[in-house]
């Protein structure tokens, strides 16, 4: 008769699992063998904490710093009474009310208003009546004009000293511009003058302050400032 054998049934099988297992089990009692350790349990002193000892702690005194006491406030001033005998009158000052009504008429002075008047200046070629050299009163606005310029161009030509700029050294075309003001009395002032040199500048300005007299210019019939420019050139001959 032929046995039947189950397979399932065979332990062989898993042999190599068990034995893996053991193994492991082997090595695991061995590690905590060798690594196990023992104390004396009379070496071992847990220590007891004394509450009492803590309690009884002696806690030293601080003195206590009090404030000084404040100043006493210093002794108030006596009042002086001043005692006014009952004869004496006493004046008092009444004010009066300066309210006034509708229907009240207030007197007020007469003021007088003075007029201040500028020093305007009116240029010389637009001021309505130009100021007249003497021997230049006739003739129209414009006539007069061209006569002081006239006149004026001649004096300076008869009394500037044309020989200076050759005692400075100077040669050739010498030109001087001169500006001059003909105030409300006709008279000249304000006199500025440039030139190549100092000197010749002090020479215009000398020449110029000989002006006479003029009749002052008027703008809408009040005497104005008039202010003249006059160039000065000539030449020096070598």
């Amino acid at each position: 008769m032929e046995s039947k054998k189950n397979l399932k049934a065979d332990v062989s099988r898993n042999g190599s699992i068990y034995f893996a297992v053991g193994l492991a089990l082997m090595l695991f009692l061995t590690y905590s063998t060798i690594n196990y350790k023992t104390y004396d349990k009379s070496l071992i002193d847990i220590g007891k904490l004394d509450l009492d000892a803590e309690l009884d702690e002696e806690i030293p005194l601080i003195d206590q710093l009090t404030p000084p006491p404040p100043p006493p406030p210093p002794p108030a001033a006596p009042e002086v009474i001043e005692i006014v005998e009952d004869e004496e009158e006493i004046e008092e000052t009444v004010i009066e009310s300066t309210e006034t009504d509708q229907d009240e008429e207030i007197e007020v002075e007469d003021i007088e208003v003075e007029e201040v008047y500028e020093d305007v200046e009116v240029p010389f070629s637009v001021i309505e009546n130009v100021p007249e050299y003497p021997g230049c009163e006739k003739g129209s606005n414009t006539e007069k004009r061209k006569c002081m310029s006239a006149k004026i161009a001649k004096f300076v030509q008869r009394k500037f000293n044309t020989d200076l700029a050759g005692d400075l050294g100077l040669s050739g075309r010498q030109r001087i511009s001169v500006i001059f003001k003909i105030d409300k009395t006709g008279n000249v002032t304000g006199v500025r003058s440039r030139a190549p040199h100092p000197r010749l500048e002090k020479e215009a300005a000398r020449v110029i302050n000989m002006l006479p007299k003029m009749k002052p210019g008027r703008q809408r019939g009040k005497a104005v400032v008039v202010p003249y420019s006059l160039p000065i050139t000539f030449q020096v001959q070598d």
